[in-house]
């Protein structure tokens, strides 16, 4: 069955499967008859096209098909879904950016696909793709940054670029609080555009599956998102519909929704009958996958005289790129963060979505919540400067303490529990906060500068706020001895495979050699969540054991029945029941003594009534060499309280993750546009990832508090790494600098960039 895999006896359960060579990815699916399609996209990025000749091309060797506009809106699916909110809280009308799925004239920003060529091989359709004559008009004034408010306008027919606009929070209250202030700081942060790089780039094959369904295999985290949009866009009931996300090498949150290409693959397929697939390569990646962050502004803080916080004011600015979708608006969802662990009274936010014409933003590992940590803990760093106290001790005065719990904070979200003085106060005795003059002291004898940060991240997980929504996990137990699990979550490499295997092995007392792990099939399950918002343990996998509870339930009763006894009369130990007078039944038994076709398969669904909030305590210490610019890591510890571990090399692993990607933001990671919008950070050679030797030792911690809102007291940790770490290492970076008079500074924190700042001093 597609998504299975048999799972391994010891370790990481998938590891001897990758190591192996054995994971199958959607490129590894392919039909012997599949159709290679590659796309011609636009070299501008603002303009109309001109002219479009695609003759030549279409009579070109191995060619099969070469799709267009046209044609698109011939089958009725010229546009994809529209899944946009432009709401604008002043009152304004705003533009619905429609996505088409092939441009026909306007073109909105760099790679947008014109044509779709399709031929018998990758190499045939790329040799025709050089034979279409298409000619463009760039417009001299393009829409690149926040700043271009008025125009050129991305949206003709609009008063200015403005996607959405919010507010949120009581306003007059915090403009009160902030007047009455002893002190007021003010921080304005400029948070860069990155993007993902997963190692496995964007895939996806279009076909038509055995019973009929149209079929989308695609590298995707939430396979059932795709699934209910691809339904809407075909016009077709769910049940002729089929997605399928196998391996899946990295997503980040960046392969959470249906793309155009996911779209026209499965059209494609639809029209020729005949399976159509699609792989991009890294440059073709950096144009077309869904760009990250891109959020600037302002934040102000007011102080009393003894250092407690009495007011916050945030007013954050997105660019969304050319099309504005529920995904662009992460901020909206997750400004509640900006509130962190401390007991701000009143705290208010204007949050704006700009247009550009740039690719749009989507969520990164975050979704909002690194950026909103972001905002006050470099805020908290610099109020600190400014009014003499202590960085530590400054936060720890103003701490939420357990006793508070639950605890409403000055925005949105209400914390349902926590300990952020124990986990603060651990943190800063395994750095050795206290020794830290000392070795500053040492490093600049030795002509180097010494800095250390602090974050005390926190981020909703399992929601969305306010909206929760289930999962579900179905567990069949087969007369062939097998357990077979189709979960609703979807492991994109943080070993939920593992984490599922090891609960049922536990609950069902059965080895993990005879769990067969089935994920990404929505055939499999009415419906499912995949992967995001740090939700695949705290519901996800709280659905699993529901349904391995119910199984249970279920086999007692099936064991009971074929042995001739009361179900309360059975105990359960080692995988089967068993009665007093030694008679025993195990899964492979009760699964051939069930009036059910194949064994017994139980539905277990679940659906938190709240979301929890995990949390923690990040601590950075860096060097920098004055003559270069150059960053070093001293240390980085990490203190995390992610509710119950169910598995510690797993949280180890997510964390170990999170924190390169955030530190990779910080000192590196951006996307540049020249004024034209050609991206000049379009390769590694131009786009800095971090690899092994730019990283610090980490040293990680967790100390829990469980969460009552699931089962299994689990938080969720899949983005607290990176919504610590951003934060934290610019704050390390920022001390240095500072103790050399450099007061401002923002990331990148390239050597050249640090080197260029301690020169102006």
């Amino acid at each position: 069955m597609n998504g299975e895999k048999l799972l391994s006896p010891a370790g990481r359960c998938e590891d001897r499967r990758f190591v192996a060579g054995a994971g199958r990815y959607t490129a590894d699916l392919l039909p012997g008859d599949a159709l290679h399609a590659v796309f011609l996209r636009s070299p501008i990025a603002r303009g109309r096209i001109r002219h479009l000749s695609i003759d030549a091309a279409r009579s070109a060797a191995g060619v099969t098909a070469i799709l267009t506009a046209d044609d698109a809106a011939q089958d009725g699916v010229e546009y994809m879904v529209w899944t946009g909110a432009p709401v604008r809280d002043d009152g304004a009308a705003s533009s619905e950016s429609q996505r088409p799925l092939l441009n026909r004239a306007v073109i909105r920003h760099l790679g947008e696909p014109v044509c779709m060529i399709i031929a018998k091989t990758q190499k045939a359709a790329l040799d025709a793709m050089e034979l279409i004559d298409v000619a463009y008009d760039a417009d001299d004034e393009i829409a690149l940054s926040i700043d271009d408010l008025q125009g050129p306008l991305v949206w003709p027919g609009s008063a200015d670029n403005i996607a959405a606009f919010h507010r949120l929070g009581d306003k007059p209250a915090v403009d009160a609080a902030l007047a009455k202030a002893a002190q007021t700081v003010r921080f304005d942060f400029d948070i860069s555009k990155v993007t993902a790089c997963t190692i496995e780039m964007r895939s996806a094959l279009g076909s038509i599956d055995a019973n009929g369904k149209l079929c989308l295999t695609t590298s995707a985290q939430s396979p059932f998102a795709l699934h209910g949009e691809l339904a809407k866009l075909f016009d077709l009931p769910t049940d002729q519909i089929r997605v399928i996300a196998p391996d899946v090498g990295g997503s980040f949150g960046m392969k959470g929704a249906l793309y155009r290409e996911d779209a026209l693959v499965v059209w494609a397929a639809k029209r020729l009958q005949q399976a159509v697939f699609w792989s991009a390569d890294r440059s073709e990646s950096f144009i077309s996958d869904e760009h990250a962050r891109a959020v600037c502004g302002t934040a102000v803080l007011g102080l009393d005289a003894d250092g407690l916080f009495t007011g916050l004011w945030v007013e954050a600015n997105t660019d969304t790129g050319a099309y504005l979708s529920r995904r662009t608006k992460g901020m909206l969802n997750n400004i509640g963060g900006v509130a962190g662990q401390y007991k701000t009274p009143v705290i208010a936010s204007a949050l704006t979505f700009f247009y550009t014409n740039t690719m749009q933003t989507s969520p990164y590992r975050g979704f909002g919540r690194p950026e909103a940590t972001y905002i006050i803990e470099r805020l908290i760093d610099k109020a600190a400067r400014e009014t003499g106290h202590d960085a530590l001790a400054l936060r720890q005065k103003n701490l939420v303490t357990p006793d508070q719990m639950p605890y409403q904070t000055g925005l949105k979200f209400l914390y349902d529990c926590g300990d952020f003085p124990k986990i603060v106060e651990a943190a800063a005795r395994q750095a050795d906060y206290a020794g830290f003059q000392q070795r500053r002291k040492q490093s600049e004898a030795n002509g180097l500068l010494r800095g250390i940060g602090i974050a005390n991240p926190i981020e909703v997980a399992g929601g969305p706020f306010q909206q929760t929504r289930p999962d579900n996990a179905r567990v069949t137990a087969s007369a062939d001895g097998l357990i077979t699990i189709a979960p609703g979550l979807m492991s994109v490499g943080q070993g939920h495979e593992t984490a599922v295997a090891r609960l049922t092995s536990q609950m069902l007392g059965v080895p993990t050699h005879s769990i067969v792990y089935a994920q990404g099939d929505t055939d499999l399950l009415p419906t499912g969540r995949g992967n995001g918002g740090s939700a695949a343990t705290v519901v996800g996998l709280s659905a699993v054991k529901i349904a391995l509870d119910e199984l249970i339930t279920q086999g007692q009763g099936v064991a009971a029945a074929a042995l001739g006894c009361a179900a309360t009369e059975l105990t359960y130990r080692d995988g089967a029941f068993a009665t007093s007078d030694g008679q025993t039944m195990a899964w492979v038994d009760i699964a051939r003594h069930s009036n059910q076709a194949g064994g017994i398969s139980v539905l277990g669904e679940f659906t938190p009534p709240d979301v929890t909030y995990p949390n923690g305590c990040h601590i950075c210490e860096v060097e920098i060499d004055p003559k270069t610019g150059k960053i070093a890591f001293c240390d980085y510890v990490v203190v995390e309280d992610v509710g119950t571990v169910l598995n510690p090399a797993l949280v180890e692993g997510q964390m170990h993750g999170g924190v390169a990607q955030g530190i990779g933001q910080a000192l590196g990671e951006i996307l540049r546009f020249d004024p034209q919008g050609q991206l000049m950070t379009g390769s590694f050679l131009d786009y800095p990832m971090p690899v092994a030797a730019d990283l610090p030792p980490f040293r990680i911690t967790t100390i829990a508090v469980p969460t009552a809102i699931n089962p299994l007291g689990a938080k969720g940790v899949g983005e607290a790494g990176t919504v610590g770490s951003l934060a934290a290492t610019m704050n390390a970076v920022a001390d240095a600098l500072a103790s050399a008079g450099v007061s401002e500074f923002e990331m990148p924190a390239t050597p050249y960039r640090v080197w260029q700042a301690l020169q102006s001093g």
